[in-house]
């Protein structure tokens, strides 16, 4: 392509032309030198105004550029919260009263510092019964364990003989002692019960006439005597004051007939017992003599039950139960006399075991009823107050010196996201301030939202140390950075021109006082600058566009509104 030049313009006359025709050609030469001049002076002066203008001046069409090695680096946008990566909603395993609430919201606390506390005085009470169910177990153990005393065999030797006597005896049958000890006792018991049915009759025995009418005539003048009592004592109660009877001469005399009475009865109602005693005998003596003519029969009969049983020999039943006293009696010696079984020993042991584990238990859900914090961190909610059952949450507790920065990624963008890669933050509540950060992690499975056809990743940012006093929850907006080259050859996007139906790029490279079209291979690529992988070399002029060039050469980064220009 050959660059525009700029023509000197004609206005003359038919007679003018002919002699600056020929001035012309006489001095071609001259003027193709100055063309030179004035081109290199415009060359210079635009480079000037490049150096000292503003940054921030954009290319245009017709402008020359030049290739430059620099950096580049690529970019994703996303937004997300401050959340901290320690935080913890507490509640107690077990139900319980609460008893204390030792903090409040906003509060600071160092790791493992009470919280809150459930009433202990039953779990208390739980971890000493454990406590005790221990020792008796590993007591039994030790007991055990220990060896047979010579006291204890002895006792266990003298059980098998005595066991062995009886049984012998019970083999053996009844001799003719046995019989008459026997024949003895029966006789003794059938001797007590004839004296108890002797002194029975005797306490029964009708009194003489001579008793019975003298208790008779005592009884008589002892009812003589209450009746009379009785009257005079009624007509007391009637009697009225006189010249030699007064009021209280009356009361003396009722009193005392009161009492008369009162002392008649008495002796009536012992006169009465005196004649039923006479007739019918003592009913206590009778009821007593009676008892024992009882338990004498019984006597009796148990002595001849025993001489049936000795007449009769041992039963079957006798000489199984003597059998099995033996056995477990020899079963007992033998033992003390071998040790405890290894089948015994595993048993107390296992017992021990489950008392400890029963007391490791109890102790457990002693501690479980205090909560602690689990880590140094800020108090962010109190959800129980004191007298409340436990139930759900009880504290939220977050760690500040843990904050992160989680954003929602588009899925669009999530293939570029490395861990390690860098970024830059801002909150909205400090929009200008940047605070350096970092990918830590990228969630495995993607968020959807209801009824939204958007997919995002979870994308964990860990943040640089910053004084802004960052709060959890404040909003954060991202740059990622999702790729960087450094020390690479960097065109302006304006210079290339895409041929994307066969996927090639071009550019115009000036060389001398034309320019080609020339295909290059990209690399990565921003909003300003793009990475030439081959086809130029640093120091290489450009021109943007078809366009004749302007007097300037630019020989740093470009402009543009965008890749590859418009």
């Amino acid at each position: 392509m050959t660059l525009s030049r700029h023509r000197l313009a004609r206005n003359c006359g038919n007679q003018g032309c002919g002699v600056m025709k020929m001035k012309l050609k006489e001095n071609k030469k001259l003027l193709w030198t100055l063309i030179g001049i004035v081109t290199v002076i415009l060359i210079i002066v635009g480079f000037s105004a490049f150096q000292t203008g503003d940054d921030e001046s954009t290319t245009q069409t017709g402008d020359i550029v030049t290739a430059f090695v620099g950096d580049l680096s690529a970019s994703a946008t996303a937004s997300g919260s401050v959340l901290a990566q320690r935080d913890a909603s507490l509640a107690f395993i077990t139900g319980g009263t609460i008893e204390a609430v030792f903090v409040e919201v906003g509060d600071s606390v160092a790791a493992s510092t009470p919280l809150v506390q459930l009433v202990t005085a039953d779990l208390e009470r739980v971890v000493a019964n454990a406590e005790q169910s221990l020792i008796i177990q590993e007591t039994n153990l030790e007991t055990l364990l220990e060896p047979a005393s010579a006291e204890d065999i002895a006792a266990a030797e003298a059980a098998v003989f005595s066991a062995q006597a009886q049984l012998d005896d019970l083999l053996d049958g009844p001799d003719e002692s046995d019989i008459a000890s026997a024949e003895a006792n029966l006789r003794a018991a059938q001797a007590d019960l004839n004296a108890a049915y002797a002194r029975l009759s005797e306490e029964r025995a009708t009194a003489t006439a001579e008793e019975i009418q003298a208790a008779q005539i005592q009884l008589e003048l002892a009812q003589t005597e209450a009746t009379s009592a009785a009257e005079w004592h009624s007509t007391t109660l009637v009697m009225e004051p006189q010249k030699r009877l007064n009021e209280d001469r009356i009361a003396d005399i009722e009193e005392s007939a009161r009492l008369s009475a009162l002392q008649a009865n008495a002796n009536l109602a012992e006169a009465q017992e005196v004649y039923n005693t006479v007739i019918n005998g003592d009913a206590n003596s009778i009821a007593s003599l009676q008892a024992s003519a009882s338990l004498s029969q019984a006597s009796v009969a148990a002595a001849q039950a025993q001489l049936d049983l000795v007449r009769e020999g041992a039963s079957d039943m006798q000489i199984a139960a003597a059998k099995a006293t033996l056995a477990r009696e020899t079963a007992t010696l033998e033992s003390l006399l071998a040790g405890a079984s290894a089948e015994r020993i595993a048993i107390a042991e296992a017992q021990v075991e489950q008392a400890r584990i029963s007391l490791q238990n109890a102790q457990q859900n002693l501690e479980d009823a205090t909560l602690t914090a689990p880590f140094a961190g800020t108090i962010t909610a109190v959800s129980v107050s004191p007298g409340e059952q436990a139930g759900s949450i009880a504290i939220e507790i977050v760690d500040p010196t843990s904050l992160e920065v989680v954003l929602d990624v588009d899925e669009v963008d999530i293939g570029e996201m490395v861990v390690g890669n860098t970024a830059v933050i801002t909150l909205e509540s400090w929009p200008t301030e940047e605070i350096d950060a970092q990918i830590a992690s990228i969630a495995p499975k993607n968020t959807t939202v209801a009824g939204s056809a958007l997919v995002t990743y979870e994308v964990y940012l860990s943040l640089s140390e910053t004084n802004l006093p960052i709060l959890v929850g404040m909003t954060a907006n991202a740059q990622l950075i999702t790729e960087q080259k450094t020390d690479v050859l960097l065109i302006p996007n304006q210079t290339i021109t895409p041929d994307r139906a066969a996927g090639k790029y071009y550019v115009n490279l000036i060389t001398g006082d034309t320019s080609e079209t020339v295909e290059v291979t990209i690399g990565l690529s921003d909003g300003e600058n793009t990475q030439i992988t081959s086809g130029l070399e640093a120091g290489d002029q450009l021109l943007i566009g078809d366009a004749a060039p302007t007097a300037g050469v630019r020989s740093g980064p470009g402009g543009g509104d965008g890749p590859f220009g418009g």
